[in-house]
């Protein structure tokens, strides 16, 4: 048993310690150096898109892995608006990568009129979910290099915060998405945002019109209400079926543009298809489609989809209603037990004799090692370049404060807890709202998480089995408490609004919180237990 006095010895020592540790692990856990090899290392990012009859509880979903090893860790509540007459908004080139909330170097691209009223919302590296519920996914999904626009103002961060002030709903933000980048230009890569509103869920392919062009190319697809979806950096949409506004909209230029700039044409008695025409390589590349292929084989397994397979379904009908627990099971999902796992080569014999994985055996092993142990890169739907994952449910039968609610968790999704942050609060936790990129900081939530999930690459095997004790308390917990809370937020709610606000923000802070202070306990106990074997 550690008594105070080993406690203070301890924390003192990791304290000097830590630069160091953190220092060997992300060595050992970085790509190569630039030059060495070409081959990306765990940077893009995955989303699901749940139906509310797909989802246990009527909720829809959509989801988030935020994997970038650039984009700002630091999130706000930005509050609800009325401007004047004449105002304009401001646009800001990059602005997933800024300091703070206040940084005074970020870069403005220009201004557009403002509208008379914008909605509250959770902003994060990209802006998650407004005051109407409505929720945005993201995935980049590259596309041809000479759709890439040099005119205009947009990038993909901006679109979504535009949208998200001004759109209510799923198609809502498609019409305004629409209208945003053909009067001032999308000049990002291209992207496919997930849309859920409390009633649909949408995925949204945008991509620039061309070098010297202004507006942008695009089409979107509705996922039926009882499938589930995934966008996996690749373009996912083929036939684009405008006869049928039900399930399918598109730009007006979306064929026309394909055949001016020569991706696709009429007479050659091939069928449009939208992917094909505007992101051929992304649907050849195994990075993406072995994610779509285990997403969809974890929901919907019967269907003995074919791993090496060009094309999957759109969406699937999964074989049980799934549940936020669920989504971020397939978040966390590293091949195992399949025949890309690359840690089922690294095997050792135990003291009973018995084969068992090496203790430092881990799904995430960087080129360079790789190559000395002979192993395959997969890149697996997991990943340790996680900035943050979110998982949002919108509920219409709750008022909006209570109905959307986004779980969030930093860094690599296998190693942390995901809680819940109401869209109704009226702030985020102060270590939040710190940024981590710049360097390690204490007061930053972000490296609270950062720091376990880097210890347990030294061990992974046991560590992880220590971690999850931790993460699998704090979000089981969460899941057991939601009804109960959400009950007496509604009944604060009918009587009094602002109380139930008040409610709702002690409660996700107070969550969070305990969940940082148990994080920086853990890192803390990891390297007392394992730091004799580092």
């Amino acid at each position: 048993m550690k008594t105070k006095h080993d406690r203070n010895l301890f924390t003192g020592a990791w304290k000097v310690l830590l630069p160091a540790v953190i220092g060997l692990v992300l060595w050992t856990a970085a790509a190569a150096p630039d030059g060495v090899r070409a081959e990306p290392e765990f940077d893009s990012c995955t989303s699901l898109l749940v139906g509310r009859i797909a989802s246990a509880d009527g909720s829809t979903l959509t989801s988030h892995s935020c994997d970038s090893s650039t984009d700002r860790t630091w999130m706000t509540i930005v509050p609800h608006a009325k401007h004047k007459p004449g105002a304009t908004a401001k646009v800001y080139f990059e602005a997933k990568r800024t300091k703070g909330p206040d940084d005074k170097d970020r870069l403005e691209t220009g201004e557009i009129p403002q509208v008379p009223e914008t909605y509250a919302y959770l902003n994060a590296a990209y802006p998650i979910m407004n005051e109407r519920q409505l929720a945005i996914g993201e995935t980049t999904i590259g596309g041809r290099a000479e759709l890439q626009s040099d005119e205009g103002l947009i990038d993909a961060p901006e679109l979504y915060r535009h949208i998200l002030e001004r759109a209510a709903t799923a198609r809502e933000a498609i019409r305004v998405a629409d209208d945003l980048t053909s009067r001032y230009g999308y000049t990002d890569w291209g992207e496919c945002f997930t849309f859920a509103d409390t009633k649909e869920v949408w995925h949204f392919e945008i991509f620039g019109p061309g070098k010297g062009r202004k507006g942008a190319v695009w089409a979107a697809q509705r996922v039926p209400d009882d499938e589930i979806g995934v966008s996996a950096n690749a373009s996912r949409i083929r036939a684009v079926n405008l006869a049928d506004p039900e399930r399918f909209m598109a730009s007006p230029n979306v064929v026309s543009l394909a055949e001016e700039l020569g991706f696709w044409s009429k007479a050659s008695g091939q069928p449009f298809e939208f992917c094909y025409a505007y992101a051929p390589k992304s649907r050849t590349s195994l990075y993406s489609r072995r994610r779509e292929w285990r997403a969809l084989s974890l929901l919907a397994p019967s269907l003995g989809l074919d791993p090496e397979s060009e094309n999957y379904p759109f969406s699937v009908k999964p074989e049980k209603k799934v549940t936020v627990g669920d989504i971020l099971r397939i978040f966390r999902d590293t091949y195992a037990d399949t025949a890309y796992d690359m840690t089922r080569t690294l095997t050792t014999v135990n003291k009973k004799g018995e084969a068992v994985k090496s203790p430092v055996a881990h799904p995430f092993l960087n080129g360079d090692w790789r190559e000395l142990l002979h192993i395959k890169r997969e890149r697996t739907i997991c990943s340790p370049a996680a900035t943050y994952l979110q998982v949002t449910q919108s509920r219409g039968w709750l008022p909006d404060p209570i109905g959307g609610v986004v779980w969030i968790g930093y860094d690599n999704p296998a190693t942390t807890p995901h809680t819940p942050f109401y869209i109704g609060i009226a702030r985020m936790p102060a270590s939040y709202t710190v940024d981590g990129r710049w360097g390690f900081r204490r007061d930053c939530a972000w490296w609270a998480f950062r720091t376990v999930s880097k210890l347990a690459l030294l061990r992974w095997q046991a560590m992880t089995m220590d971690i999850e004790k931790v993460w699998s308390g704090i979000e089981n917990s969460a899941f057991a408490e939601q009804a109960k809370v959400e009950t007496e937020a509604l009944a604060l709610h009918k009587a009094d609004p602002a109380k139930a606000r008040a409610f709702l923000t002690r409660y996700s802070l107070d969550l969070a919180e305990r969940a940082v202070a148990a994080y920086w306990a853990l890192a803390d106990e990891l390297l007392g237990k394992y730091a004799v074997e580092f």
